[in-house]
């Protein structure tokens, strides 16, 4: 995960963000407390305020980098495919793998929305349009071309999206399992849907 802090100048600040990050996936924003976080990080929790002010934005400043990651992964993935099957399972593919790989970070970004501040979840919410109109404009392409099948555009992608998406609800706690093994077995499950006729 410190990779993906890379844009994070302080070692400090980094050190807090993979802290929140394990303390929030484990305890959930509530149930966290800063004096938690710091300790994990190895500092006071004075140090802590010092960078954050607030719980809530350390917890933004996680979801604000996590959702830019993904997007910006997603997009690097899917950029090079224009054929609409190759490009639907190349996404769900990533992005599958994605929420595998990084199922601490993506339970937090997804899953404490709600204790974000009204203005801090509204620019969240930029990303995940981003992110869903990538999925909606590779359905509907498909369609277009009449090699997918759906009856509701939206409705398809949504559908994708939350395949994709509650991998992190569960990974880790079930069977040992390949993330890629995982990601290619829903690419092809997405394929499928899109392509079956009503």
């Amino acid at each position: 995960m410190s990779d993906l802090w890379e844009t994070v100048e302080s070692p400090t600040q980094r050190r807090l963000l993979t802290a929140g990050v394990e303390a929030f996936g484990e305890r959930g924003f509530h149930g966290t407390s800063t004096r938690d976080i710091a300790a994990r990080a190895g500092l006071s929790p004075a140090a802590l305020y010092v960078h954050y002010r607030t719980k809530e934005l350390l917890l933004f400043d996680i979801s604000r980098i996590g959702q830019a990651e993904a997007l910006a992964a997603l997009e690097r993935a899917v950029a090079p495919v224009t054929e609409p099957v190759e490009r639907i399972r190349t996404m769900v593919a990533h992005f599958a793998e994605w929420h595998a790989r990084n199922h601490a970070l993506a339970r937090v970004i997804h899953h404490e929305l709600p204790a974000l501040t009204p203005e801090h979840r509204a620019e969240s919410a930029v990303t995940r349009r981003r992110i869903e109109k990538i999925f909606r404009d590779a359905v509907a392409a498909g369609v277009t071309e009449k090699t997918f099948h759906v009856a509701d555009v939206a409705d398809a992608a949504l559908a994708l999206l939350s395949l994709t998406i509650d991998i992190c609800r569960w990974w880790g706690q079930g069977r040992p399992r390949s993330a890629r093994k995982l990601a290619e077995h829903y690419a092809e499950l997405a394929v499928g849907m899109l392509e079956s006729k009503e």
